[in-house]
């Protein structure tokens, strides 16, 4: 059986479908004939732990673990346990006004930890492993990012091993939505470029999962890019769902929702249905499952619709599948940057994976527009478009859409891993 070194911030991952990736590629992988061999820190700082995830590991998995020492935990304890301002709770990175000790922990961030505050695990990192792969070949390393100090232990790697070496961007680097937002000093953006530049032409393959960022990286290297998009797992939607006894209509959300992404338009279109429609009003229920930002809790509120909103909390991955599995509407916003329109957030996949109407909220011309469009799934609405989505409330409440499901099974973990592995064979 071949051996390929994947090296990866999050192990197990959180819950995020994007950094389940490569759980679910090693699950996958030995039977393809490679085994996977894992190299993740022993202590990392992570948003949430999902153990439900560790069953799916493969007893032909080999994992590595080296303490990581990051500055994070002082980071919290200056913030404090709740940072301050506007949108900071989730997703502090963003257009949205900010207090001063925000800017000033965003500036030592960006500046001073270049490209990300985990860049003290990369020399301790390619020290071990070039020892370690001395002792034990493998015949392909891949690096998973963000963050890209992974992508900076492959690039050690490759130069001191020459053992083939893949980037995986799940995002962009330089390109990514918020970089604009980093409050980067000259000097700092200069570094950034460099190193972005170092791993893409020394990599021997580039890997994205977007195809609008693909043409980026395509457009800044000559090392060849391949697509390989995140995916569902199948055998995640395999089990019996529990009876619904209920005439409730639910509309769910899953996973981080960050206070960029509000849809306000939509809480005023609910609010107008709900007092136009008294059999709507009292069928609706709302479902945020995951971390949600407060700005979010507000304007529920605000609209009128608080005592129809259900707050679960941070749920496991198999739970999660079962509340979009249990949906009449699947809700997908995305964030309010004209750049995200080449972003395909991992969630997207279980969204049209569970077989129910998905109302995007985002870029109409997208990543994720296309996904929604090509598979029939849903519809994607401006922000400011609500009668779009009041319509489209409307034509699912009156079940006159169903989710068409065309080519959805392009989109399995099965179908990805088969790109993978044709890929790392002719490597």
């Amino acid at each position: 059986m071949r051996r390929v070194l994947i090296v990866t911030y999050y192990w197990p991952p959180t819950g995020g479908s994007g950094v389940q990736r490569w759980v679910k590629f090693a699950k996958l992988l030995p039977a393809q004939g490679w085994q996977p061999v894992i190299y993740t820190p022993e202590n990392p700082e992570r948003p949430a732990l999902d153990t439900s995830l560790e069953a799916e590991i493969p007893a032909e998995a080999e994992i590595l673990r080296t303490k990581i020492r990051e500055p994070y935990a002082i980071y919290h304890r200056f913030a404090g346990k709740k940072a301050e301002g506007t949108g900071a709770g989730l997703n502090p990175i963003n257009f949205q006004k900010k207090s001063l000790k925000q800017r000033l922990m965003l500036w030592i961030r960006s500046n001073l930890f270049v490209p990300d505050p985990r860049k003290s695990w990369v020399k301790p990192s390619v020290k071990y492993l070039t020892k370690y792969l001395r002792e034990h070949p493998v015949d392909v390393i891949v690096t998973t990012g963000p963050p890209h100090s992974m992508h900076l232990i492959g690039l050690g790697l490759h130069s001191r091993t020459g053992i083939p070496w893949v980037a995986d961007f799940r995002d962009p680097w330089t390109k990514m939505f918020y970089f604009k937002h980093l409050g980067l000093g000259r000097r700092a953006l200069r570094k950034h470029q460099a190193l972005e530049k170092a791993v893409l032409d020394n990599a021997n393959a580039v890997i994205s999962v977007s195809p609008l960022v693909q043409e980026d990286f395509v457009q800044m290297t000559s090392t060849p890019v391949h697509l390989i998009t995140n995916g569902y797992d199948a055998d995640d939607f395999a089990a019996p769902l529990p009876k619904r006894n209920d005439r409730a209509f639910r509309i769910v959300h899953t996973g981080l929702f960050a206070s960029d992404g509000n849809p306000l338009k939509l809480w005023s279109a609910l609010a107008a249905k709900c007092t136009e429609d008294l059999d709507f009003d009292h069928r609706l229920h709302i479902i945020l499952a995951g971390k949600v930002d407060d700005e979010i809790v507000s304007a529920v509120r605000e609209a009128g619709l608080g005592h129809k909103l259900e707050l679960p909390g941070y749920l496991p991955h198999d739970r999660s599948v079962e509340a979009l599995r249990s949906a009449d509407l699947i809700l997908l916003p995305l964030r309010q940057d004209p750049e995200y329109r080449k972003v395909l957030p991992g969630k997207i996949f279980e969204c049209i994976a569970a077989g129910k109407p998905v109302l995007g909220i985002g870029q109409p011309d997208g990543a994720a527009a296309r996904v929604l469009d090509e598979t029939g799934t849903g519809r994607m609405f401006g922000w400011d478009d609500q009668a779009g989505i009041a319509t489209f409330i409307d034509s699912v409440y009156e079940k006159s859409f169903s989710a068409a499901g065309k080519g959805v099974e392009n989109y399995s973990r099965e179908a990805t891993t088969r790109k993978l592995v044709e890929l790392l064979n002719n490597l």
